[in-house]
C-alpha cells in the first residue's frame, strides 16, 4: 500500500495535471477561435496550389494525383489566381509552383500529393481551417500524454512548457504554409515512437522502427525536403549494424527502410505519373539548386524562432547526453545525427522560409522530451525499488 506522504505526493501531481490540462485546452480554444477567422485567399501561391491538389482529388478521386494544367477544365486554378490578383493567370508557362516536364510535355504541380489529400478530406471552404484544428488536436494529445507520463514535479513542469509551446507554435510559424501541421502530426508520433524505440527495443523493437519508418515516410508526401528527417535514422541504424553486425541491428534497419518506402509511395506514385519516374523530381529552379552557403540566409535563420527552437534541441542533446546512459543515450546519437545532416542541408539551401527547418526542430524536442521523461521515469523507479539508507 501507498504511505502517506505517497498518496499525498499523488494528489498534488494530479491537481498539477489538471491544471496544465485546463491550460492546454485554452490554448487549444484560442487557436481553434484565430483559426476560423484566417482566409484561404490570403495571396500566397503555395496555397493556391495545395488547394488545387485538394480540388483535384475532390474532383477524380484517387486519379487527382495528376496534376497536368490541363486538367484544370473548370478554371478552379485559374480563378484562384484571379482572386489574388496575379496578372498572367492565363499563361500556362508562368503558372505558380508547377514545371515544366520536357519528356511529357506538360506542366504539373511541384509539390508531392500528401498536403492536397489531407485538405481534400474537408469541405471546400472549411478545407484549411479543419486541417490546422486537426493537427491542433492531435499536438494536445501527445502534450496530454507527456503531462500523464510525468512522474514529479520537475518532469511535469517540463511537460507543460513545451506542450504549450507546441501548441502555440500551431498558429506561428504554421500558418506561414499548409504542409506544416500533417508534418506537427507525424512529428510528435514519430518523436514519442522514437523515445519508445529505445526503451522496448528487445520486445517490439522492430514494430517501433518500422512505424517510425511508416511516419516520417508519410511525411515526405507533406513537404519532399521532410525525407531528410530519415537522414539521421538511417546513419544511425547503418552503424548500428556495422558495430554489432548482427541479425537484429539488421532486421531493424531493414525495418525502418521498408516502411520509409511504403510510407513515402504516394510521392513515389505521384512522381512516375507527373514526371515520369518515382524518382524525378517535379521541382525546379531554385528548390533544385546546388548548396551554397549565403550569408544573408544564415543571418534570416540567426534571428528566427526556427533557430531557437533549434539551439534548445541542440542543448537539450548535450544536456540529456551528460544526464543518461545505455538506452538514453542511444536516443541521443540519433537525434544529433539527424539534427546535424538537417542543418547541414538546410543552412546551405539557397533560400529561408520561417517553416524550413521546424520539422526537425520539432522531431527532435518531441523524442528528447519522452526519453527524458522515460529516463527520470525510470530513475524515480530504481530509487522507490532501491532507497537510501537513512544517515544517522
Amino acid at each position: 500500500m501507498a504511505t502517506f506522504e505517497e498518496r499525498d505526493d499523488m494528489g498534488r501531481m494530479g491537481v498539477l495535471r489538471l491544471i496544465c490540462s485546463v491550460a492546454f485546452l485554452a490554448v487549444l480554444a484560442s487557436n481553434v477561435w484565430t483559426m476560423s477567422r484566417w482566409s484561404e485567399s490570403r495571396g500566397v501561391y503555395d496555397d493556391v496550389c495545395y488547394l488545387r491538389q485538394a480540388h483535384l482529388f475532390q474532383k477524380y478521386g484517387l486519379a487527382g494525383i495528376d496534376t497536368n494544367i490541363v486538367f484544370d477544365d473548370d478554371d478552379y486554378l485559374k480563378n484562384k489566381l484571379k482572386a489574388i490578383g496575379f496578372a498572367e493567370w492565363n499563361v500556362a508557362s508562368r503558372t505558380p509552383c508547377h514545371t515544366f516536364i520536357p519528356a511529357a510535355d506538360k506542366y504539373v504541380m511541384q509539390y508531392p500529393p500528401g498536403t492536397g489529400f489531407a485538405l481534400a478530406l474537408f469541405r471546400e471552404g472549411l478545407q484549411v481551417m479543419s486541417l490546422y484544428v486537426l493537427a491542433s488536436v492531435t499536438v494536445l494529445a501527445f502534450a496530454l500524454l507527456a503531462v500523464f507520463r510525468a512522474r514529479d514535479p520537475g518532469s511535469l513542469a517540463m511537460a507543460a512548457v513545451f506542450g504549450l509551446a507546441a501548441l502555440y507554435l500551431m498558429i506561428n510559424p504554421s500558418k506561414a504554409s499548409y504542409s506544416v501541421p500533417p508534418t506537427m502530426m507525424a512529428c510528435a508520433a514519430a518523436g514519442l515512437l522514437t523515445a519508445q524505440y529505445f526503451v522496448d527495443r528487445t520486445r517490439r523493437g522492430l514494430l517501433l522502427i518500422a512505424l517510425v519508418g511508416l511516419l516520417i515516410g508519410l511525411s515526405v508526401n507533406f513537404r519532399l525536403p521532410n525525407l531528410f528527417l530519415a537522414i539521421g535514422y538511417c546513419l544511425y541504424l547503418a552503424g548500428a549494424f556495422l558495430v554489432v553486425r548482427n541479425r537484429e541491428t539488421f532486421l531493424h534497419g531493414a525495418s525502418f527502410g521498408i516502411g520509409l518506402l511504403i510510407g513515402m509511395a504516394p510521392t513515389l506514385i505521384a512522381n512516375a505519373v507527373n514526371a515520369g519516374s518515382p524518382f524525378s523530381t517535379t521541382y525546379g529552379g531554385v528548390d533544385v539548386a546546388l548548396p551554397e552557403l549565403k550569408l544573408d540566409v544564415l543571418l534570416s535563420y540567426l534571428v528566427d524562432v526556427q533557430f531557437t527552437l533549434l539551439a534548445i534541441s541542440a542543448a537539450w542533446t548535450a544536456w540529456l547526453w551528460r544526464a543518461g546512459r545505455g538506452r538514453a543515450r542511444q536516443a541521443v546519437l540519433l537525434v544529433a545525427l539527424n539534427l546535424a545532416v538537417n542543418l547541414i542541408f538546410f543552412m546551405t539551401h539557397p533560400i529561408f522560409t520561417p517553416y524550413y527547418i521546424i520539422p526537425i526542430d520539432m522531431l527532435s524536442l518531441w523524442t528528447l522530451l519522452f526519453a527524458t521523461l522515460d529516463l527520470r521515469r525510470e530513475r524515480a523507479a530504481n530509487r522507490a525499488a532501491f532507497p537510501q539508507p537513512a544517515h544517522a
